[in-house]
């Protein structure tokens, strides 16, 4: 076999994987974005009770972890689209002397920066409409505590698609990642090659 026809041959071979490859991704995307529409309405559709339950079940979950796992710098969230909230474990952590920070998005293709918070502190829309607060002091979290849309056995999360927490764990040194989630939040979902995989995720189970 000559020189070129190998050339043409391992061309081939790269063009095909290369197909595959990208067809694959996109068969990944499509996937998530249908399981994020089922996911959110099976959030909307939680009672406020149960909602209320499994919140209180988290914060727990959290306290006690953390008590066993301290750490000093904590990146929280403020909950948007039926999250679970949080903010009673944010209260009590603060009152144990943790720094709390909260997330502000610079640009859709950024990674996200931490702004040191207190829990009571006004909140104010940032740039791309997440609320952060108006003032504080940049920080660098040892943990951050990470709201999942979704989430398989590999822990890998589901979110809505910005990448702003993948972007953030690329980052070194990396974050411990500390996923939360309803339960029935568990899916079943292919990973893409930009997945970072969480280090724990707490859940109401």
């Amino acid at each position: 076999m000559t020189t070129s026809r190998i050339a043409r041959d391992s061309a081939h071979t790269d063009a095909v994987g290369s197909t595959l490859q990208t067809v694959a991704e996109t068969s990944a995307a499509s996937e998530k974005s249908v399981l994020r529409t089922h996911l959110l309405a099976a959030r909307k559709a939680m009672t406020p009770a149960a909602r209320a339950a499994a919140e209180t079940m988290i914060c727990s979950r959290l306290l006690d972890w953390l008590q066993k796992n301290p750490v000093a710098r904590l990146g929280v969230y403020h909950p948007i689209r039926q999250e679970p909230d949080l903010h009673p474990a944010y209260n009590a952590l603060a009152a144990q002397g943790v720094h709390l920070s909260l997330p502000i998005i610079r640009g859709k293709d950024a990674p996200l920066e931490f702004v040191r918070w207190t829990p009571g502190e006004t909140l104010v829309k940032d740039a791309m409409g997440t609320s952060a607060p108006v003032h504080g002091e940049t920080v660098r979290p040892q943990a951050l505590l990470i709201p999942c849309l979704g989430f398989n056995a590999a822990r890998l999360r589901l979110g809505y698609g910005g990448g702003f927490y993948d972007r953030t764990l690329a980052q070194e040194p990396r974050p411990l990642a500390i996923g939360i989630a309803y339960a029935g939040a568990l899916a079943e979902f292919s990973g893409q090659p930009h997945d970072i995989a969480l280090d724990l995720i707490l859940t109401d189970a």
